[in-house]
């Protein structure tokens, strides 16, 4: 068993290695590191505070912050979506730009970006169609049947919003992000604080994360310092705890279910400050990521983590969904999977389901994450594979096939 162990771990060294190796010496390490943190983090967060109980039959989604609202500093640590919109527009900004240098034109461009979000999707909408219509079959309530299907689909809004944003990249690319900032002020003010329409609040599902992408697309352009860093994230910070604390908004900067206010859907000012604060901090972190990425074990994870970003994110919420459903084979409610997260045993329970969680993500990635790769065809010669790469411009992931290869 030691030798197996030994021979394993100097194979994923070596592979390491390997991948350090095939990686540009001009690729930004540090971009990719944070890509992957603010996926991982979505994910991380999810599971911690999605709940689906059991009650006689029928499955509600139920969240630990409703029912212990102390735990608000979690989702601080785990929604790091602004993390992903900032790299999100460094990274279309600078594609984009690169892409007219060579001659690219923009509908070849775009359906280059769009490509790597959306072949993905086309897995998991068959899968839960077929998932749905079984359940009515079956005869499930329409009740669990809507929480299962809300839950499996609900990160498809960040990809359409996220979409959205990378076609209109030649248009915001000089944006600044003042300008998106003053909508979310502005229809915040209307809202909150002159009784406005509910409805105007969803101008910022645009609006708002327009703000950190754009964000990006200033970082892209070299005009954000170490100082920049420093400003967001102290100002940011100070915003939000102003808000927070005497302007009404939720500490959580994740929805709630019960709450009557939501800071992320749609965002609010008080998420949109915190996400220029965590903008800051990531600016911050570049440097030190940069020297931990040049560690090539540090940066085979991360361009592991950045091949299947896609795939991680969409089937997160499967993955706790199908370890909840086999859970109920047990014939009782298990703690920390079925129970009502009211207290600190629910809390130790749902981590210690965590790593089941990740391994029903090992599993669902294992099954689905050609989607997102590209598949493989063989040569007209015979047998030996052509690797179709992505052309999104990723090198992270150009460099573990090659390495692989």
């Amino acid at each position: 068993m030691r030798e197996f162990v030994r021979r394993r771990v100097r194979a994923g060294a070596g592979l390491a290695r390997r991948i350090d190796a095939a990686t540009p010496p001009d690729r930004d390490r540090a971009v990719d590191a944070l890509r992957a943190f603010a996926i991982l983090g979505v994910v991380g967060g999810h599971w911690l505070v999605t709940a689906l109980v059991s009650d006689g039959g029928t499955l509600h989604a139920a969240s630990p912050l409703r029912h212990l609202p102390w735990l608000a500093p979690v989702s601080w640590v785990f929604q790091t979506l602004a993390v992903f919109f900032l790299v999100g527009g460094h990274v279309a900004t600078k594609g984009y730009a690169s892409a007219r240098a060579r001659g690219i034109g923009y509908g070849p461009w775009l359906t280059a970006r769009l490509g790597r979000l959306f072949r993905p999707v086309a897995a998991v909408l068959a899968l839960w169609t077929a998932v749905g219509a079984g359940l009515v079959l079956s005869g499930a309530g329409p009740d669990t049947v809507h929480t299962l299907i809300k839950l499996a689909l609900s990160p498809m809004w960040f990809l359409l919003v996220f979409a959205g944003l990378t076609a209109a990249t030649p248009l915001v690319a000089r944006l600044n992000p003042l300008w998106p900032l003053a909508v979310v002020l502005h229809v915040d003010l209307v809202r909150f604080g002159f009784g406005g329409p509910a409805w105007l609040g969803w101008i910022n599902l645009a609006a708002g994360w327009l703000v950190p992408y754009t964000v990006g697309a200033a970082w892209t352009r070299g005009e954000l310092t170490r100082r920049s860093g420093q400003v967001l994230l102290l100002g940011g910070a100070a915003a939000t705890a102003g808000l927070v604390l005497w302007g009404g908004y939720p500490a959580a900067m994740v929805g709630v279910p019960g709450a009557s206010t939501s800071n992320l859907n749609p965002p609010t000012l008080a998420a949109v400050a915190f996400g220029l604060a965590q903008c800051g901090l990531a600016l911050l972190l570049r440097e030190p990521l940069c020297r931990w990425m040049r560690r090539p074990t540090a940066w085979a994870a991360v361009a592991l983590a950045n091949l299947s970003a896609m795939t991680i994110f969409l089937w997160h919420q499967t993955a706790l969904m199908a370890v909840t459903a086999l859970g109920l084979l047990a014939g009782a409610p298990l703690p920390g999977l079925h129970t009502v997260p009211d207290g600190l045993g629910w809390v130790a329970a749902r981590l210690a389901w965590l790593p089941v969680f990740a391994l029903a993500l090992a599993v669902c990635w294992t099954a689905f994450r050609t989607y997102e790769q590209g598949g493989r065809r063989k040569s007209r010669g015979g047998s030996r594979p052509v690797r179709v790469h992505r052309p999104s411009g990723d090198a992270g992931a150009r460099a573990v096939r090659r390495a692989q290869s």
